[in-house]
Formats: structure tokens, C-alpha cells, sequence
């Protein structure tokens, strides 16, 4: 006899009642909740028309935080957070837009949405819209702009930003080069946990022959980034001879044979 199908438990549905029932500090509890606590209440808020609650659950959906993976249902969510006018659903939109996820990549409209955020004042918005223009994906390259866009999200406190700025000093984009305040701003960022500023402080940190804290920052970098970053650290890295790089090395290389 064929064992009986076990289907997933039912998810807790919140009704729009007790949704405007509870108190602010209630629902600020419900939100702040681990994931699987704070679904129900997210998705609730989401399908009563809260936009923010939309870019959210969206969110949830897309990385499969306390609900099953479902990326179909996170663009729709985007889509109707970023139709409201919420800067980070217009964002996440973008996002989506730009990888494929559930739907064909389509720089075009990533960038659209990206600018729509970005003039919203969202920082996250502001550094997208950054680098495509950069890159010219989707739009015409124009570095000065993307500058301008990198400075707007960097005022925000966005370390990623931050250190794109650092970046345009460091190569005299767009204006003269300046050392020392890129290494000011590298600094910045890697404090703000930038994987990318963490080792371009690091490179900085070893050219001027301070290697123990550079191994640091090298260290961090690895720990926060994807494993396609690591792969580029080893690169640059490997001509290094000093003892606490070549152990820096060491580690990076295990981390990616450990995937």
C-alpha cells in the first residue's frame, strides 16, 4: 500500500481584524519576530494593502525566509509595491529585472526602476542605478552621473557607496586622484562592512607595509563575501609572500574547497 502524501502544515492566516486590532508595539513585535513568526503578519499587511509590508513579503518569498521559496510570487509582490510608489519595492523590482529572477533579464526596465528608487531618495536605489550606469547596462554609460548617484547613497551612510567613491579617488575618475581620501573612505566603508572596502583598505593597509592589520581586513572581507570575490582575492592576492598573507591565502582557499 502507498504511504499517504504528508502535506506542509497549513500556514497561520491573520485576518484583516486582528491585523487593526493590535496595537503598534504589538505589531512591531509581530514584525520583529524570527521569519516564521513574523509570515503571517507580513503577509497580512502585505494583502491589505501595506506597501511596505509588500516589498517585505516579497522579500521573504524571494529568499525563503520563514515561507517556501517562491520567486514568481516575490515579483508580483514587487510589482505591486513598486506600483504604489515604494522606493525599495521599486528597487527589489530592478533587482529582479537585473538577475532573471522569475522573469527574463531586461536591463532596460532594471533601469527604469532603479532611477524611479534612486530619485526617491532610497540609497540602495541610488547605488543600482549607480552602477549600471557605470557599466552601461541597460542605459548609456555615463560615469560622471554614476558618480553622482554613488555620492548621493555614500551621504546616506550606504558603504557600498562609499566605497565606490573611494574607488573614483583612488583612479582619479571624474576628478583629480586623492590618496589619501580614498584610503579615508576605504577605511569608511570596511567599517561599514563592505566586503570590497575591507580588502581594498587591506591592499592600501599592505602597500604601506602594515601587514597584520591588513591580514585583518583581509580576513573580514573573506568572511562577508560571495565566493566569486573570494576567488578574485586569491588572484590578487597570490604573488604575496608575507608569512600572514600566505595564511590569509590558506584560509580563503579552504572556505571555497568547503563551498
Amino acid at each position: 500500500m502507498a504511504r499517504p502524501t504528508r502535506r506542509a502544515p497549513a500556514r497561520r492566516q491573520v485576518s484583516f481584524t486582528e491585523l487593526t486590532a493590535a496595537g503598534p508595539e504589538a505589531l512591531a513585535a509581530a514584525f520583529s519576530a524570527p521569519p516564521e513568526e513574523a509570515a503571517p503578519w507580513v503577509e497580512a499587511a502585505a494583502r491589505y494593502g501595506i506597501a511596505r509590508a509588500q516589498t517585505r513579503w516579497g522579500q521573504m518569498l524571494l529568499d525563503g525566509l520563514g515561507v517556501p521559496q517562491d520567486e514568481a510570487a516575490a515579483l508580483f509582490w514587487f510589482k505591486s509595491a513598486a506600483a504604489a510608489g515604494e522606493p525599495e519595492g521599486m528597487n527589489m523590482l530592478g533587482r529582479c529585472y537585473e538577475l532573471g529572477r522569475a522573469t527574463p533579464v531586461d536591463h532596460a526596465a532594471a533601469v527604469a526602476c532603479f532611477r524611479r528608487s534612486a530619485e526617491a531618495g532610497f540609497d540602495w536605489g541610488q547605488y543600482n542605478y549607480a552602477n549600471m550606469l557605470l557599466r552601461g547596462d541597460g542605459v548609456a554609460p555615463d560615469r560622471a552621473a554614476a558618480l553622482r548617484w554613488y555620492r548621493a547613497a555614500a551621504a546616506q551612510g550606504h558603504a557600498k557607496s562609499i566605497n565606490m567613491v573611494a574607488r573614483y579617488m583612488e583612479e582619479g575618475w571624474d576628478m583629480p586622484r586623492d590618496p589619501d581620501g580614498a584610503a579615508r573612505l576605504y577605511r569608511l566603508a570596511a567599517e561599514g562592512g563592505d566586503f570590497r572596502g575591507q580588502f581594498n583598505l587591506g591592499v592600501l593597509l599592505t602597500d604601506a607595509g602594515r601587514i597584520e592589520e591588513a591580514a585583518q581586513w583581509f580576513r573580514e572581507a573573506a568572511r562577508l563575501a560571495n565566493p566569486a570575490f573570494r576567488r578574485s582575492m586569491l588572484a590578487r592576492l597570490a604573488g604575496r609572500q608575507e608569512p600572514e598573507i600566505r595564511a590569509v591565502i590558506a584560509e580563503v582557499t579552504a572556505m571555497l574547497a568547503m563551498g
